[in-house]
């Protein structure tokens, strides 16, 4: 191993306080300098405040001079944008052709599942009106940073998430506002969020087709759309509403997901689809798209959500849920 490579491994230990990822994962090591025995480090001074700088200064010299080729170390701070240092492997983007099917629920369930396969997993709450993924996650602090970058609030098991809740004075508070600055709001989370090195950031859309949705799909490199959808007599149109949309902006369809698909009784042992007819698969096979799985209604999960101890559910769906996608990606990828 070179000495770099140990002055690299040697900042792994040094954790960016307000996010708990080290300045390693988050990519704040943009140089490092060996000469003789002495190194100089330059770290980006993206999201990190004056206070949170000084201290990362102190640590990184700190571990740094541990390593037994070192004698001094000395560490500087140069200017970034986080757009350009967020290494994200796959943004996968959760959308619906109506509100209030549950893309959510399914952003959320999908960054458990591939946070508990040991990915590093990113949530970005694009739902600027109606936002509830801190809600689900039991997340109030508000994210911290500076004028070059804003870091994401990070939840009890790892997972990053960015929503516009948590940057209003109160989560009752509502977002009444028009659709530019809606639009310039989505193009912020792109530019301004910084996520590091990520292995999947799950994008929970606005719901429908209009303006919001549109301007993520441009502003973002969108890597596959999932698309929500309840049993209902409609589905198949709005279902084909989605799909079209992602694939006129030239974005592939990874799969749909049906939500509230039916509630399974234990003391009968018996499945009731309270809302009609599953159509998960022929809805899937309609639209030439994969059928990623169902979703029951599971009053645990409900109270879960209304807790925000959405984390602690434990079912097998999370798993096949995160294995699909997964699945899907992989072989695109070949």
């Amino acid at each position: 191993m070179t000495s770099e490579e140990k002055v690299r491994e040697s900042l792994e230990e040094v954790l960016v306080p307000t996010v708990k990822r080290s300045i390693v994962e988050m990519n704040l090591v943009r140089e490092i300098a060996t000469s003789d025995k002495h190194v100089n480090v330059t770290l980006a001074s993206t999201g990190l405040a004056a206070d949170v700088q000084g201290w990362i200064r102190t640590k990184a010299k700190e571990v740094i001079e541990k390593v037994t080729e070192v004698d001094d170390a000395s560490i500087e701070y140069a200017d970034a944008r986080a757009k350009d240092l967020n290494e994200i492997g796959h943004i996968v983007g959760v959308m619906s052709g109506k509100g209030g099917v549950g893309k959510s629920l399914v952003s959320s369930l999908l960054a458990i599942a591939l946070n508990r396969k040991g990915y590093e997993v990113g949530i970005l709450d694009a739902d600027i009106t109606g936002p509830s993924i801190p809600k689900m996650f039991g997340l109030s602090a508000r994210p911290s940073g500076n004028e070059s970058g804003i870091l994401p609030v990070i939840s009890r098991s790892g997972i990053e998430v960015m929503s516009i809740n948590l940057l209003l004075p109160s989560e009752d508070d509502a977002v009444i506002w028009r659709g530019p600055l809606i639009g310039n709001t989505i193009k912020q989370f792109g530019e301004d969020v910084l996520w590091g090195k990520l292995d999947f950031l799950m994008v929970d859309l606005p719901p429908g087709t209009a303006d919001a949705p549109l301007t993520l799909m441009q502003s973002f490199p969108i890597s596959g759309i999932i698309v929500v959808f309840t049993p209902q007599d409609l589905v198949e149109m709005i279902v084909r509403k989605a799909v079209n949309m992602a694939r006129k902006m030239e974005k592939p369809v990874l799969g749909v997901v049906e939500n509230m698909s039916y509630l399974y009784v234990a003391e009968i042992d018996k499945k009731i689809e309270v809302f009609g007819r599953s159509r998960g698969e022929e809805t899937a096979r309609a639209v030439n798209a994969p059928f990623l799985g169902q979703i029951p209604i599971d009053p645990e999960l409900a109270k879960l959500c209304d807790d925000g101890k959405i984390e602690r559910y434990d079912n097998e769906i999370v798993t096949r849920l995160g294995e699909s996608l997964v699945r899907v990606l992989a072989a695109g990828e070949k």
